[in-house]
């Protein structure tokens, strides 16, 4: 674009990424105009890329490379924990930068211009994960979506809820409050590492369904394993047998192309800030329109009785609608790749690490290899090497970017690696060196 260039007269295309952030964090000297501009030209290389590789869903690395240059990060990093938290990419950075600079130098557009936007971006949100915008609230994270389901759910003394053994404390300690609370029952449901089908892991559920079971609140996306649960498919059973289904699925939205519809789960909540590249403090949180009657809201204020639909949820107070319209830039950005696609990249890039490690001595997979019920989250342990030795190791030599995850206690104790989009199969590569090296001289 001709127009595009800086205050000082120098291009913004082909800008490093240290040059970037400097333009955009030293006192916000792109002026708002120009941030929209520097969007449009990201954009349009993205089109120019997909134009080029229209027939190719899974396109090669000249496609993902020109990608990855579009993310901000700090020169060297390999980041392959975004299960953690994931970096952004330029034009979200952008558009947080431009909307945070409204409060200083316009506050009336907080209570003017940014509701009418609020409603853009949940109509947007709804579309990418195939619900209505009815049906879309935006939390703070998955954590808060959770509370906010089980503390609205009424339930009575010996009620039961089923829970996984291998939930994170953010869906298992709201229900252990409630079962402080209110003397309902929770039930731990053991499934494998992994599961060795789909029907393994549904019967392990429909067994422990008795009289009282009123819920399943479960992982969509397992933190501990990278197992993605056949949530479909427990759904078609608890809801044969009158059971809710609430689904954790803090890893999913940017790694997944979520349906809710397909996946017919009454509750779903998700973190776009890990795999979708949204700025933290942002999440999203699905309530089946059928549901919504049955469900109190936890903060109460204007609209909370008028609303009728699950915008009652949401009446939060004032909040930092910056990483609200950020998130709107996020669902924008993904497009433009296509779901599909990414979907399919991350699950290719996943597929090589398992495969690959598996020709290591000593290493076990706890993460299936089926891509069903598998996605970006690879977790592994191996034989006699610390999995914090890894994770050191490979940061120290590699500057890459790994975590431990686990208990040993309960055996699940490994290293878990993010595949997102932005990692390469050299990246791959040079991790699996690392643990290669750490093997033959683990003696």
């Amino acid at each position: 674009m001709k127009n595009d260039y800086l205050s000082n007269g120098s291009p913004m295309n082909g800008l490093s990424r240290r040059d970037f952030v400097k333009y955009l964090v030293a006192g916000s000297a792109l002026s708002a105009s120009t941030l929209t501009r520097l969007n449009a030209s990201i954009y349009q290389s993205i089109t120019s890329l997909n134009k080029k590789y229209i027939r190719d869903e899974s396109p090669d690395g000249v496609y993902w490379d020109s990608i990855q240059q579009h993310f901000l990060f700090q020169d060297g990093v390999i980041m392959m924990n975004n299960g953690t938290v994931g970096p952004m990419p330029k034009p979200v950075f952008n558009t947080l930068m431009k909307t945070f600079k409204v409060q200083v130098t316009n506050p009336f557009d907080v209570y003017n211009y940014i509701p009418r936007k609020r409603e853009q971006v949940r109509r947007g949100l709804a579309e990418f994960i195939h619900a209505s915008p009815e049906e879309v609230v935006m939390t703070r994270n998955t954590t808060e979506g959770i509370n906010f389901m089980v503390n609205g759910l009424e339930m009575k003394g010996g009620d039961e809820v089923l829970l996984s053994t291998m939930e994170h404390p953010g869906g298992i300690h709201p229900w252990r409050l409630k079962e402080k609370r209110f003397g309902i029952k929770i039930v731990e449901v053991p499934i494998g590492l992994p599961p060795k089908s789909i029907d393994e892991f549904v019967g392990s559920f429909e067994k422990a369904i008795t009289q009282r079971t009123r819920i399943i609140s479960i992982s969509h996306t397992v933190f501990i394993s990278g197992l993605i649960s056949p949530i479909k498919e427990l759904c078609r059973m608890a809801h044969d047998k009158e059971v809710l289904v609430l689904a954790d699925g803090a890893h999913a939205i940017g790694m997944l192309n979520l349906n809710m519809k397909s996946l017919g789960v009454d509750f779903y909540m998700t973190s776009p800030y890990k795999w979708m590249g949204a700025p933290c403090g942002i999440g999203v949180l699905y309530i089946k329109k059928e549901m919504q009657d049955r469900i109190w809201p936890t903060i109460a204020s204007s609209g909370w009785d008028t609303h009728t639909d699950a915008r009652k949820f949401e009446t939060l107070g004032q909040r930092a609608d910056a990483l609200m319209v950020a998130l709107g830039e996020t669902v924008d950005f993904q497009n433009h790749i296509g779901r599909t696609r990414i979907e399919k990249r991350i699950k290719a890039l996943a597929g090589y690490l398992k495969q690959e490690l598996k020709a290591i001595p000593g290493v076990k997979l706890h993460t299936s290899e089926d891509p069903y019920i598998s996605g970006g989250l690879t977790v592994f342990s191996c034989k006699d090497v610390d999995p914090a030795r890894i994770v050191d190791y490979v940061r120290h030599k590699y500057n890459i970017v790994v975590r431990t995850i686990g208990s040993k206690k309960k055996g699940t104790y490994g290293v878990r690696v993010s595949t997102p989009i932005y990692v390469t199969y050299r990246h791959i590569d040079m991790l699996l060196e690392g643990i290669k090296t750490l093997v033959r001289h683990k003696a």
